[in-house]
């Protein structure tokens, strides 16, 4: 037969790989009629018509819809348009197969029960600006109701949770934790106070930033202390609290003196909340950040030594 032979339905059939049901169902549904009824009464197609077919057959494979199909075919919509739209709904569907199964490994992983499931799939599946509006209306809540130090403020703000679209167990167990922190009403009291301390400190003349250089002096000294097994309020301590000091006096530029070591102390006791330093570590898992050192064993022993020699 030649290409311009009108061929059979069971003929159209094994050529497109499609059932004969099927053919007959798009013709039923006026998306691929035959090209003409022989004597019989049979259906009978051209070469455009198995084309056609051909091509409804891809578009179905595809996932697409008999509406857009339709569309397709009678050319309201071009094909390129029809397959960015639907390669766009799955890269949605890609995403949301990944979430479902990373929740399920965390489940897995943690034996957890229904209600934490649920929670967890409700907070994995928002989207990332929704994540980003969780953050920001913590920020809103405590360090927006301040005149707080606009560096740590502009930290917080961009420092937001970036759940991948392939999330491991651990990754979807910390967004959880930390969507439940940030929406805690007593961690948000406790950062509230940090940022009216921070203010109150701005009107009285500090115009510091986040001080990287002093945190590392004190990581580093401190940590040699505690390496060493140097007790905080032991003689020895002396020395570290004093070369600590003097940074400070000159980070603030302010009298090394016992007003300065008692300043020192009230900044440290209001910072002292582990949920500040579980936060962090929380936002850097989220977002597969290097390991950070876990620094509250530094500054409890910093406090604990300046509680010892303040004088």
């Amino acid at each position: 037969m030649d290409d311009d032979t009108l061929r059979t339905i069971g003929e159209v059939a094994a050529r497109t790989a499609l059932t004969v049901k099927a053919i007959r169902f798009y013709a039923d549904r006026d998306i691929v009629a035959p090209t003409v009824f022989s004597p019989a009464g049979h259906r009978l197609y051209d070469t455009a018509a198995i084309a056609r077919l051909e091509l409804v057959r891809t578009l179905r494979a595809l996932g697409m819809d008999l509406t857009t199909v339709r569309a397709v075919l009678d050319r309201e919509s071009s094909t390129a348009e029809v397959a960015a739209t639907h390669a766009d709904a799955l890269d949605v569907e890609i995403r949301t197969l990944r979430v479902r199964r990373a929740v399920l490994r965390a489940v897995a992983d943690r034996d957890s029960d229904q209600r934490e499931m649920e929670l967890m799939h409700r907070l994995a599946v928002l989207s990332a600006a929704e994540r980003h509006r969780l953050i920001e209306d913590f920020v809103d809540d405590t360090f927006g109701r301040y005149a707080a130090n606009p560096a740590m403020v502009e930290l917080v703000r961009a420092s937001v949770p970036d759940l991948p679209d392939d999330p491991t167990p651990d990754q979807l167990a910390a967004w959880m934790e930390l969507a439940e922190l940030v929406q805690d009403n007593d961690f948000r009291a406790a950062v509230r106070r940090m940022a009216d301390y921070q203010a109150r400190e701005r009107a009285a003349g500090d115009t510091t930033g986040l001080h990287h250089d002093l945190t590392e002096a004190v990581r580093t000294l401190v940590g040699d202390a505690i390496a060493a097994g140097i007790g905080p309020q032991s003689a020895a301590a002396t020395l570290i609290v004093d070369a600590l000091t003097a940074r400070y006096a000159t980070t603030f530029d302010r009298p090394d003196d016992t007003a300065l070591r008692r300043w020192i102390l009230e900044r440290l006791e209001v910072a002292d909340d582990p949920r500040v330093q579980r936060y962090w570590r929380l936002l850097g898992t989220v977002n597969a950040w290097p390991d950070q050192p876990d620094l509250a064993p530094i500054f409890t022993w910093f406090t604990q030594a300046l509680r010892a020699h303040v004088a």
